[in-house]
This record gives C-alpha cells, structure tokens and sequence, in this order.
C-alpha cells in the first residue's frame, strides 16, 4: 500500500468510526508505528485534517465541529498514488523544457501542488526534476503573448490575420487562416491552418509570425483526415497530398541505428543480402529530407527516385565547391 492509498484508508477508518486505536491502524496499513505517526503528523500539518488523540477512548478520531455533528475535513477530490504524481512531475518538467516560459503561469500551480504531495520516503519532487533533463536542441524562441493569441484563436475557432516571414524569399507575408491544430515538431511550434489566401492546407512556423490579430469570423472547420491527408502523408513538417518513395540505402554500421527510427508512419523497411538496411517512405517536398539523408554522409545512398539522388548529388557538389 503506498502513502496516497494509506491517506484514503486512515481517513476511511476515521469516518467509520467514533475512535480508532493505533493497533487497527498498524494493522490495516501493514506499516511501522513511526511510518504511522509521520502520516498522521503529514495530515495535520499538509492537509490541515483535524486529526485529535481521544484519550477517553484511547484512540485517534476527527475533531468535532461545533454543534458535535461531526469531522469538518474531507480529503481532496483529486489524489494520485506515487508513480502517476512521478509521471505528472516527468511530463510538467518536460513542458517546462518544452518552451521555457511559455506555459509556466499554468503550470506552476499545478508543480507546486505535486511537489506537496510528493514529498514521501523514497524520492522528492527535487531529485526527480534534477534527475530528468530535457536538451532542446535547434529550437527558435515563440513569444509568450503571440503564442497565447494563437491558442486562443484556435480553441475559440477565430479567423487569425497573421504577418508571417517567408525565409526562403525573405519577404513578410500577411495572410488570413482558420487554424486547425498547434504542433510541436523537432523542439519548435507550428500553425496548422487553412490559408484563406491560398485556399489550402498550410503549416506557419509560430517563430516566423511577427504578428498576430484575431478577427471576430469564424474558422472554417477542416476534418482530421483532410488534414493527416495533406500533412501526414509525405515526410516532415511541410507536406503535400502527392507524394513519391523514396528509397534509401543505409551502410552496415549506419543501419544498427537506423533499422531502430521512425521516420515516417508508412515507412517500410528491410535488410538486404550484405547487410544494409533499405529505407522507403513517402515524400512530398523534398528540403527536410534532403537534410536528414545528407547527415549521414557517405553512409547513405539514395536508390530511387531519380530527381531525389540527382538533388543529394547536387547538394554534394556545392558543399565541395564550398571547401575549395
């Protein structure tokens, strides 16, 4: 039995009864008397129970109220034994890494509601924070209030007016999207959206939106499938419902890791007679992929297709170009 289910069981045998003696309870928790006491002294001083020595009885009871109708104190409505609270603090300290800042006004009451309850023999809620860590790597700062205008808009369903950077042409760009969805992908936050300009499917990186106004129309509703057609079908972030396969071959030594990666929902995947583990996946817009394929240098060969091998090649050549 751990302490959150002791908590639950003294408070039950409390109500039960008009004075409990110490030995129902050593007996019922299957705990040591100091184990006992130090749960006893825990519902005083934490959760204010009003916890009294009966010393008619020789027993332990709730202190009346009053007019002696009876105990006054209730436990909380929420509990959670000791492995979900460690899973809360994990997933509170991931969030926290997440996007530092970004969500701590809603977070904090929350960690310091865990921490409280945490507090017990084994770990605190100090060494399982100092204990997990979480290195962003790559990850481009989103401002806190922008972030928060766009969640609002998405969950109010609110036409957004957005000025986004296009990066590649290095221009700003104002458009009007009904968001669908906020993704985190790769330590950095994206928009999915229906652009109203374009009248499509679109994804906006949160970062390279300088500015953001909600207008008081209505989004226009796409369904999940619409949207995992579009974007769930090729490989990354920015897809495209018309995809191709791309097939990659991988060295001996490459594949004992690769064999392992999920690069995409459909992937598919074997080893071939010498060993070498023999990737194929769907792709849309190939820049991501490039990228991917490109780190891992002489250890990776593009099959098929052939303007997929002829852009490695040509990336290959200005990189050399580049170190002349």
């Amino acid at each position: 039995m751990d302490r959150t289910e002791r908590f639950y069981r003294i408070d039950q045998l409390l109500q039960e009864r008009q004075s409990v003696p110490v030995g129902i309870f050593l007996k019922e928790l299957e705990v040591s008397l100091a184990t006992f006491k130090r749960d006893i002294t825990y519902l005083r001083d934490r959760m204010n129970a009003p916890i009294v020595w009966d010393r008619e009885h020789r027993g332990y009871c709730y202190e009346k109220s009053g007019d002696g109708t009876g105990p006054r104190f209730e436990l909380p409505g929420l509990w959670f034994n000791a492995s979900e609270i460690h899973a809360m603090l994990t997933m509170e300290h991931l969030l926290t890494n997440l996007q530092p800042g970004l969500l701590a006004a809603h977070v904090d009451p929350l960690r310091t509601r865990l921490r409280m309850l945490l507090t017990s023999d084994d770990h605190s809620a100090d060494e399982v924070v100092s204990r997990i860590r979480v290195l962003p790597q790559g990850s481009r700062k989103v401002e806190q209030p922008l972030f928060e205008k766009i969640a609002n808009a998405l969950l109010a369903r609110r036409v957004l007016r957005l000025q986004h950077s296009n990066r590649w042409r290095g221009e700003v760009l104002e458009r009007e999207v009904s968001p669908q969805r906020l993704v985190f992908y790769r330590d950095n936050w994206y928009l999915d959206a229906w652009c109203h300009l374009r009248d499509d499917i679109r994804s906006f990186a949160l970062d390279a939106i300088q500015a953001v106004f909600i207008t008081n129309r209505q989004a226009k509703e796409v369904s999940d499938q619409q949207l995992d057609q579009y974007l769930a079908a090729g490989y990354g972030i920015f897809s495209g419902a018309e995809t191709k396969t791309a097939v990659i071959r991988f060295s001996q030594e490459r594949s004992r890791w690769v064999a392992h990666e999920s690069w995409h929902s459909r992937q598919q995947g074997a080893f071939d007679a010498e060993g070498c583990w023999i990737l194929s996946l769907p792709y849309s817009h190939d820049a991501e992929l490039l990228m991917d394929i490109l780190r891992h240098g002489p250890d990776a060969e593009v099959l098929a297709p052939p303007e997929l091998r002829e852009a490695i090649q040509k990336k290959m050549h200005e990189t050399l170009l580049r170190y002349k």
